[in-house]
């Protein structure tokens, strides 16, 4: 009865603070397979899209894991969206037993896979070429250097813009999931191993930025409530995958799904459903600056810019809450 309360304050003042949903255009860019965070924000995005509020246009997959491509493939056949094309970092294949995306290709039908999918600069610049200006938000939930390429395209014959004028003309805002803010060091999707990509994509991007934190996403732990759904289901066969073999989270793994922290998660929710002034305030004046080597990175402040960054205004538990019945397709 609490929880059903909740959801239901949640969805009342929600609802009254935005009046009413609008159907977001999204290109979705993930590492998927490594933190199921990832997974998570994936279910979101068809959950969303199910209901009328996002128009999922594709996901980049950064990961060049060889079940990535056909794990989210499996993940957005099994929510009835089997057509969506996904586009891959260049790259050599390789075989994390640790990761779940292999668990996810095995059990669930797929199409699409590392071997067939186009490189990831090649379908943004198809997408982008034929997308009205302005209309398009990109997400990104891993490391940036599919951004880093298409930034650095050329023209060709889908279209006369190099990819740096295709996202000036095209893109709507970016969507950031990564850093810490007002800052912090080393973060995963800011390092990714690849020096200097964070702040060479940050640096080339004019259109608007909203950056969600590292620091958000910790405080918010979803997961267990996984243990109670269809075993059967995306969520619960990665969720327990990554429960029990993940390096960082493997060892308290008693037999059953553990909290995660929901990093990539807020970044969707934000696309989608913006909530600024209710879910979290937005904090403008100034820029982010990341470090070249490893993309700690700090707010500088000043004038407003075209950054921005989320700073958690719901209680954790609250928006845990609420992603989870996202997630579950409750809310």
């Amino acid at each position: 009865m609490k929880n059903k309360s909740l959801l239901l304050v949640l969805t009342v003042l929600f609802l009254f603070s935005t009046n009413v949903f609008s159907q977001v255009k999204i290109i979705f860019d993930t590492d998927f397979g490594g933190d199921v965070d990832d997974l998570g924000a994936l279910v979101m995005l068809n959950n969303f899209m199910n209901k009328g509020e996002c128009d999922l246009l594709a996901v980049m997959c950064w990961q060049t894991e060889q079940y990535s491509v056909a794990a989210i493939d499996a993940v957005n056949g099994y929510y009835k969206h089997p057509n969506i094309p996904i586009g891959v970092r260049k790259g050599s294949a390789h075989f994390d037993s640790w990761q779940y995306s292999k668990p996810l290709a095995d059990k669930f039908n797929h199409n699409q896979s590392n071997k067939n999918a186009p490189v990831s600069t090649l379908l943004y610049r198809q997408l982008l070429a034929k997308s009205n200006d302005k209309s398009v938000v990109i997400i990104t939930v891993g490391p940036l250097k599919n951004i880093q390429d298409l930034i650095n395209s050329n023209d060709d014959s889908i279209s006369n813009l190099s990819g740096k004028e295709l996202i000036e003309k095209k893109v709507k805002e970016f969507v950031i999931m990564g850093g810490q803010f007002p800052e912090g060091k080393k973060e995963w999707n800011f390092d990714g191993q690849m020096p200097g990509v964070t702040q060479y994509v940050i640096r080339n991007i004019t259109v608007p930025i909203t950056f969600t934190g590292a620091e958000v996403g910790a405080a918010i732990k979803t997961g267990s409530v996984f243990n109670s759904i269809d075993i059967n289901s995306p969520l619960y066969i990665g969720s327990m995958h990554f429960s029990e073999n993940a390096p960082w989270i493997k060892a308290n793994f008693k037999g059953k799904i553990l909290n995660n922290s929901t990093f990539d998660q807020t970044a969707v929710l934000y696309a989608v459903r913006n909530g600024s002034g209710f879910y979290w305030d937005k904090v403008e004046g100034g820029y982010c600056e990341p470090e070249k080597e490893n993309g700690a990175n700090k707010w500088v402040k000043g004038p407003v810019s075209n950054h921005s960054y989320l700073k958690l205004k719901m209680k954790p538990q609250e928006m845990a809450f609420l992603i989870e019945s996202i997630m579950l397709n409750k809310f």
